[in-house]
């Protein structure tokens, strides 16, 4: 990342934490959890019993990963794989090695927010698949899905993995799809993670772990803030709490003051107040089923085009096309 590039996602940083914390009630954006530490503690978190979301996506793939990717090119005419939000790629990979093994014609675009995600997947994927077309892009979502719409005229296959979409209520995800759907041009696809209604505790439990790694991924925003702007935040004085309504289908994760206290930032020449028990909304993690899925794509101009579930019927990946 250039000296520009750092100093602009430095600024943007610096303009959502003041807006999120002098908004009431407070707020932050989870899209800050992650750093070099907040990548290896989503990591542990992957690995967690009580986190099934990845093993249930992993499941899809690994089992359904010849018909996904049939899917994706039924005429093996070539495409451009998309993948945003990319991470360290575990499961993509799954399908990148089918697609190799079955002779298809693409090429990889992964898309992360994190320089470290992006830099590591690129790095692992030459060693392991040096065969692969790999271009690595880092920032937004959106402003690089604008340079890749123009960088080629071969169909296109967006990914979207992990529920990231999970982390926008409805009215967001609908503007989200709408968004994608811009950048597609006809015969494109999307293929999104979307996690499932299931048991309360369940989905409790898959965001507030006994061992605590959860508290301490939300708790990173404090840290770099800390580190970045300047921060006095005492991380002892913060818990982590989540609460799921079944009606909604919406998780959501707090940090809350466990003391009347006050908190500096340097670099915003703020200070914060904060009451005992005032909580910091961190993070929305939304849950679906087929008609919710069915109503937003729709309400976005796309359709469904196909679904893959794992065996627990967890969790499920759609195919979506822009609809004629």
């Amino acid at each position: 990342m250039s000296s520009k590039d750092q100093k602009v996602s430095v600024s943007t940083f610096e303009k959502e934490v003041y807006e999120g914390l002098t908004a009431f009630p407070k707020y932050l954006s989870s899209k800050y959890f992650y750093d070099e530490i907040g990548d290896k503690l989503f990591q542990q978190i992957m690995a967690l019993p009580e986190y099934y979301l990845t093993r249930a996506e992993y499941e899809i793939f690994q089992t359904h990963q010849s018909d996904i990717i049939k899917s994706f090119d039924t005429a093996k005419e070539g495409f451009d794989l998309i993948e945003l939000g990319a991470g360290d790629g575990k499961k993509t990979k799954v399908l990148l090695q089918e697609l190799l093994n079955q002779q298809y014609d693409f090429a990889y675009n992964p898309i992360d927010i994190s320089q470290n995600a992006i830099d590591g997947l690129v790095r692992n994927l030459s060693l392991e698949m040096p065969e692969i077309v790999v271009e690595g892009q880092i920032g937004e979502y959106f402003e690089v899905l604008d340079r890749l719409k123009h960088i080629s005229d071969r169909k296109k296959v967006i990914m979207v993995l992990g529920s990231n979409i999970g982390n926008l209520l409805h009215p967001r995800a609908i503007q989200f799809l709408e968004k994608l759907g811009n950048a597609m041009h006809s015969g494109d696809l999307v293929f999104m993670g979307f996690d499932q209604k299931k048991h309360p505790q369940k989905i409790l439990d898959a965001y507030n772990d006994k061992s605590g790694v959860t508290a301490a991924f939300n708790k990173n925003v404090l840290t770099r803030i800390n580190k970045e702007l300047g921060g006095n935040f005492d991380l002892d004085k913060f818990m982590h709490w989540e609460t799921y309504d079944p009606e909604s289908g919406t998780a959501k994760s707090y940090l809350i003051s466990t003391e009347k206290q006050t908190v500096a930032i340097n670099s915003l020449s703020l200070e914060i107040h904060f009451e005992a028990w005032e909580s910091m909304h961190t993070e929305i993690s939304q849950k679906y089923d087929d008609d919710t899925v069915k109503w937003l794509a729709e309400e976005a101009g796309l359709e469904i085009v196909k679904s893959f579930t794992d065996s627990n019927k967890d969790y499920k990946n759609y195919l979506l096309k822009k609809t004629e």
